[in-house]
C-alpha cells in the first residue's frame, strides 16, 4: 500500500512539474491502479509482490469504484453548469425572426428556460389591450413594451392631472393637461421602437367594446369604476378573450386572471354584484399610496407575459390580495359558478372537458 501510494505521488508530482493536463495525470493513476489489480489477480496469496501491494484485490476494486463515482459526479456537475451557462445560439434565434438589436434587447428573456426564443417570439406576435392608462396601466404599459409585446392598445379618455404624478410614473410635469393615451404612446415608442402602439382617446362603452376587444389576444383591465369592469368582463367572456384585472385602494390591491374558456371563473363569478355606493371608495375618494399601483401594474404585466408564453402557473382560479401596509400577500381560491349570470358556468364546463382529456 505504501509503495503504491509513493508511486501515485511520484506520477502526480512529475506530471504537474512537466505541465501535463490533470486529465492525463488521472489516466496515469487509473492505469497504476489497474496494474495493481492485475497483480493481485495474477499472483497467489502470500506472494511478496501481492502482499506489498495490499494483499487483497477487493480493497483496490473498492477504491477504483469510489474513484469512478467521484468522476461521474464531477462530470454531471460540469454538464449541468455548462447547460445553465449556455447562451441561445444566434443562428437558432435568427430563424425565429429576431434582429441583432432584438437579440441583445431580449437576451435575458431568451436565456430563461420558461421563455426562450419561442416565448419571446410569442410575445412579439401578441396583441394586448390595456384599458385605463392611469395608476395600473402606467407601469403595466411600460413593462409590456419593455418585454417586447408586439402590439399594445391603450384606451382612456382622460388627461394628465397634477394629482396623477404621485403614482402614474409614465407621465411628467410637462405632460399635465395632455391626453394620457397620447403621452403613453409616445413613451412606449421611445422605449421600444419594435412595438406597435394603438392609442384610443375615448371611453370604453358598450357600443365599441366587442369590436375593439375582438382585435386583441389578451386584455388588461386597470380601470377605476365598476361599470367598465363589468362591461369588460362580459365582453371578454363572450369573445373568449383572457382578462387580467386588478384593482386597488389605499394600501391594498388585488389581481386575478379570468378566462372561462379555459376553466377559470369570470369576474362576475367572484363579484356577482356591484358593491353599494361608498362601500368601495375610489382612489380619488380614499387615497392610495404611491408605489402600490407600480406593484400591482407590474404584476399585471408579469401575468400577461406568463399567459402569452405559457410560463409557470397563472392566477386563473386564484385571487391574489396584496396588503402593502403590513407586507402581507394572500391567495384565495376562486371557483366558477354554474349560476353566474355572465359566463353561465362556462368555466366549469371547460374544466370538466379538460379533465376528460
Amino acid at each position: 500500500m505504501i509503495m503504491v501510494g509513493f508511486l501515485a505521488a511520484v506520477i502526480w508530482g512529475v506530471g504537474a512539474a512537466m505541465g501535463a493536463p490533470r486529465r492525463a495525470r488521472w489516466v496515469m493513476l487509473a492505469l497504476l491502479i489497474g496494474a495493481v489489480i492485475a497483480v493481485q489477480l495474477a499472483l497467489p496469496t502470500g506472494h511478496p509482490l501481492r502482499e506489498a501491494t495490499g494483499g487483497d484485490v477487493r480493497l483496490w476494486l473498492l477504491l477504483l469504484g469510489f474513484g469512478a463515482v467521484i468522476w461521474g459526479y464531477a462530470a454531471i456537475l460540469r454538464a449541468v453548469k455548462s447547460r445553465a451557462q449556455a447562451k441561445p445560439a444566434p443562428a437558432a434565434a435568427a430563424k425565429a425572426g429576431f434582429s441583432d438589436d432584438e437579440l441583445q434587447r431580449y437576451a435575458r428573456h431568451i436565456m430563461l428556460r420558461e421563455v426562450g426564443g419561442t416565448g419571446q417570439a410569442a410575445l412579439g406576435r401578441a396583441k394586448v389591450l390595456v384599458i385605463g392608462a392611469g395608476g395600473l396601466g402606467s407601469p403595466a404599459l411600460q413593462y409590456l413594451a419593455a418585454s417586447g409585446v408586439g402590439t399594445i392598445g391603450i384606451i382612456d379618455d382622460d388627461v394628465v392631472d397634477n394629482s396623477n404624478l404621485q403614482r402614474q410614473v409614465i407621465y411628467g410635469e410637462a405632460d399635465v393637461g395632455q391626453p394620457k393615451v397620447q403621452i403613453a404612446a409616445q413613451e412606449i415608442t421611445r422605449r421600444n421602437r419594435h412595438v406597435t402602439v394603438r392609442p384610443y382617446l375615448r371611453r370604453l362603452t358598450a357600443d365599441i367594446a366587442a369590436d375593439l376587444i375582438a382585435e386583441y389576444d389578451l386584455v388588461l383591465d386597470g380601470c377605476d369604476n365598476f361599470d367598465t369592469r363589468y362591461l369588460v368582463n362580459q365582453t371578454c367572456t363572450a369573445l373568449g378573450v383572457p382578462l387580467i384585472a386588478a384593482a386597488m385602494t389605499q394600501w391594498e390591491g388585488q389581481i386575478s386572471l379570468y378566462d372561462p374558456a379555459h376553466g377559470t371563473p369570470c369576474f362576475a363569478c367572484i363579484f356577482p354584484d356591484r358593491p353599494a355606493p361608498g362601500l368601495v371608495p375610489s382612489c380619488a375618494e380614499a387615497g392610495v399610496i404611491g408605489p402600490l399601483p407600480g406593484v400591482m401594474g407590474s404584476m399585471m404585466a408579469l401575468e400577461a407575459v406568463k399567459a402569452i408564453t405559457g410560463a409557470g402557473q397563472g392566477l386563473g382560479g386564484r385571487l391574489l390580495i396584496y396588503d402593502a401596509l403590513y407586507a402581507d400577500t394572500r391567495i384565495m381560491q376562486a371557483a366558477a359558478r354554474a349560476d353566474c349570470a355572465v359566463c353561465h358556468g362556462k368555466g366549469l364546463q371547460a374544466a370538466a372537458q379538460a379533465a376528460k382529456v
